[in-house]
């Protein structure tokens, strides 16, 4: 590895994070691939994350010679928006990413998709053939409009240059506002080569969007009337509390109340997990007493989340005790899946800061004391002393080593539930994972972005032997940039999730898991030009994780072989309650 030599990520980091001034006049001649990057750029845009190819040339000749912004070329545009996604989410930022026509912009899907399931701010730029050409089926020709108008929060296709400034102007303000969301903007050739006075775009106006949510309080009073009479709160918070910024606000919330407080798997951080008020992550494989929590509370307030089913299961015998307080942006969450007693609709850090004065302090309950004696009952764990690294060791001895300050990201399965148990997050933004959609192979990529976006704090991906294969080759740009992303794979040699539902739900008859044909991820990641790891014996997780996070010029693989046959529990069945949940004490 060549030290002297700047990557484009030091480059990125040294530079363009300054801001770069535009070279483009107002009223210059330009072609609209230029007025492209120069409006990323006044919006916002540090950094692409993208694969060229034919009709995107002119975008990629404009950043030849344009050291304003950084391009990281990746192995696969799905990986490319996965990284846009994970520098959205960790930063707060807008994400880019491009494409080029057809198979490029096609492979963007799946990214786009988790990002639209999880409302992260991306803005993708594809391709299009000739104008000339559209709909003619032309070589690499797809309508990318029309295939992701149904997970993004909106899109375009460009037929007048002169518009470009006023598109991604557009395109950045929607993504970032209200309920944010990715939106595609995709720019045929000959437009994107056509010349046009550049006037740069920015204020936006759209008769049609109206983000700006005005903050009703006729409900503040019966909200705070209903904490005051509450014997048994508990605040659930969602990703919407982590949108808003509003973790100061739901700790506040905590300790002047003193209820009890659970997130989701999205919403790890905002609530200090280390705090004694903090019950974990509720839902199907949540803490048990954050599940008894919500079974026997009588008032739920309920944060930016929207009662997902992974987190309801039964609608009807979900918190039947308990009145609702609901807080969100977006109106149609509220009264989606319940009715709540009182609905704040309005951004979530706003409505919190003008409940908070109406809130009276609390002192510590009974409700309190019944917390504590179920998470001493039930409390999170795995066997110890055994010659066998179990994968939740190595999530906790992650944390240790780390002390909850890395951003960790996941790939999905039971290696990203182990990671939510078991790695206690700090702070908002800091554990990045695909929730709504589910999407394997996220975990690397998603590193990357969150290393790219925030380079001064360290990035953990803990990923999955299954999910690591399907993203794997974005190792070469981790590589190429110098980015030192650590991966830890609990490598069962199996689909573990599959293995556990078949294993519990469908009378072991154990079909198409197996992965013991995988290649050998420390030779994989030495041929990448990585560094890797292999650990079999449990006195070997703390020393691989402190070496690893030594390792500052280059990714890292550490390969976990873990128990093959361990399950993820607690469990709450699909569709099932509380009362239904498979729980096991410590032995």
């Amino acid at each position: 590895m060549e030290r002297s030599k700047k990557s484009q990520i030091e480059k990125y980091q040294a530079g363009s994070r300054k801001g770069s001034p535009s070279r483009v006049q107002a009223g210059q001649k330009v072609s609209g691939a230029r007025a492209l990057m120069e409006s990323i750029k006044l919006h916002g845009g540090e950094v692409v994350f993208g694969l060229p190819g034919g009709v995107m040339l002119p975008a990629y000749d404009v950043l030849y010679d344009d050291g304003g912004i950084s391009h990281i070329l990746v192995g696969h545009e799905q990986g490319g928006s996965h990284m846009a996604d994970g520098f959205a989410r960790a930063t707060g930022k807008v994400g880019v990413c491009f494409a080029t026509s057809g198979p490029g912009a096609t492979n963007l899907v799946t990214g786009l998709c988790t990002a639209h399931m999880d409302s992260v701010p991306v803005v993708a730029v594809t391709g299009q053939v000739r104008t000339t050409v559209l709909g003619k089926d032309a070589f690499q020709e797809a309508d990318i409009t029309g295939i992701t108008m149904p997970i993004t929060k909106h899109n375009y296709l460009v037929s007048d240059p002169n518009s470009i400034p006023r598109i991604i102007a557009e395109a950045f303000y929607i993504a970032r506002t209200g309920r944010p969301g990715p939106v595609l903007v995709d720019i045929p050739m000959d437009v994107a080569l056509a010349q046009i006075e550049y006037h740069p775009v920015t204020e936006v106006k759209m008769r049609s969007y109206n983000p700006e949510v005005p903050l009703r309080l006729d409900n503040l009073d019966e909200a705070a009337q209903l904490i005051a009479e509450a014997k048994r709160g508990v605040i659930y918070v969602g990703q919407g509390a982590i949108i808003s910024g509003a973790w100061r606000e739901v700790r506040e919330l905590a300790r002047k109340t003193q209820f009890p407080t659970t997130t989701t798997l999205l919403a790890k951080g905002t609530m200090d997990e280390t705090d004694p008020l903090s019950l974990g992550m509720l839902g199907m494989h949540g803490t048990a007493y954050a599940n008894f929590a919500i079974r026997d509370c009588d008032l739920l307030i309920a944060v930016g989340a929207r009662f997902d089913d992974r987190v309801t299961g039964k609608v009807d015998a979900w918190a039947p005790g308990a009145k609702i307080i609901h807080i969100d942006i977006d109106p149609a969450e509220i009264g989606k899946i319940y009715i709540p007693d009182v609905a704040l609709n309005g951004d979530c850090r706003e409505v919190l800061q003008a409940l908070l004065p109406l809130v009276a302090e609390r002192g510590p309950t009974e409700w309190n004391e019944q917390i504590e004696r179920w998470k001493q009952e039930f409390p999170l764990w795995y066997p110890k002393g055994e010659d066998r690294v179990y994968p939740q060791a190595v999530c906790e001895e992650l944390w240790n080593v780390t002390k909850g300050e890395a951003i960790v990201t996941t790939g999905v399965g039971q290696h990203q539930m182990w990671a939510a148990q078991f790695y206690r997050c700090k702070y908002p933004r800091t554990f990045i994972t695909s929730g709504g959609l589910g999407t394997m192979g996220y975990g690397l990529p998603a590193a990357i972005g969150c290393a790219v976006g925030v380079p001064d704090r360290p990035v953990w991906c803990v990923d999955g032997d299954g999910s690591f294969i399907m993203t794997s080759e974005e190792l070469m740009p981790a590589v190429q940039h110098r980015i030192p992303v650590k991966v830890a794979i609990l490598n069962n040699f199996c689909l573990g999730m599959v293995r556990q539902w078949q294993s519990l739900f469908w009378d072991e008859r154990l079909s198409a898991i197996d992965l013991s044909y995988q290649p050998d991820f420390v030779r994989l990641a030495e041929a990448y030009g990585a560094v890797g790891i292999r650990v079999t014996k449990p006195e070997e997780i703390r020393p691989a994780i402190e070496k690893a996070n030594e390792i500052n010029d280059r990714p890292v693989v550490v390969d976990f072989h873990v128990v093959k046959d361990e399950n993820v529990l607690p469990m709450i069945p699909s569709g099932q309650t509380i009362e239904q949940m498979m729980v096991e004490k410590p032995r």
